[in-house]
């Protein structure tokens, strides 16, 4: 159990995006209140901002760069790296061009019709499925050598920006 929480926290690394503003509740819970950063303007479909671009592409090295550096590989753990770090860079790649095509389709009337959403969504779907399982297969045998020190710093690194309660829970896979 614990094995896959791991795992499913290292796929969490990049799959909720970065960055976007911080959410607030209400005095009474009811509804959320979203609050962008300062000097940013939400310009997301749901009034957050997230990076774009070079930004989004640096913040995403940045995290695979934060978790390597924070599991403090050995040798022959060092081996086990490159597949890892690829399987996340695409992964942010992916994440990205979802993001910008979700836009797009935001701003495209005729993108509205109902079956073609549930098209996109299920392409989307599909694709991030076989890019998770791509990091899966690629951090199992890093995983496996990884001591209990570095499984907890692997699943605190690997956690969404705003921890599991923060701005990423009602993250969409599409």
């Amino acid at each position: 159990m614990r094995r896959t929480v791991t795992i499913g926290a290292l796929a969490g690394l990049l799959s909720a995006g970065m960055l976007d503003g911080v959410l607030a509740q209400t005095m009474d819970g009811t509804q959320p209140i979203r609050v962008a950063h300062a000097g940013s303007r939400a310009d997301g479909p749901d009034g957050r901002r997230s990076p774009r671009g070079e930004d989004a592409k640096a913040f995403a090295e940045a995290r695979v760069a934060a978790l390597h550096a924070g599991l403090a590989l050995t040798p022959d753990q060092e081996k086990l790296w490159p597949p890892v770090a690829e399987a996340l860079r695409d992964l942010a790649t992916l994440n990205r061009t979802q993001r910008e095509a979700r836009r797009e389709r935001g701003h495209d009337p005729a993108a509205q019709d109902a079956p073609d959403a549930i098209r996109a969504r299920a392409d989307a779907l599909n694709a991030r499925a076989d890019a998770l399982r791509k990091l899966a297969d690629a951090s199992q045998p890093l995983y496996a050598t990884l001591d209990e020190a570095q499984k907890q710093r692997a699943a605190l690194l690997s956690r969404p920006i705003g921890g599991p309660h923060g701005p990423h829970r009602h993250h969409r896979d599409d």
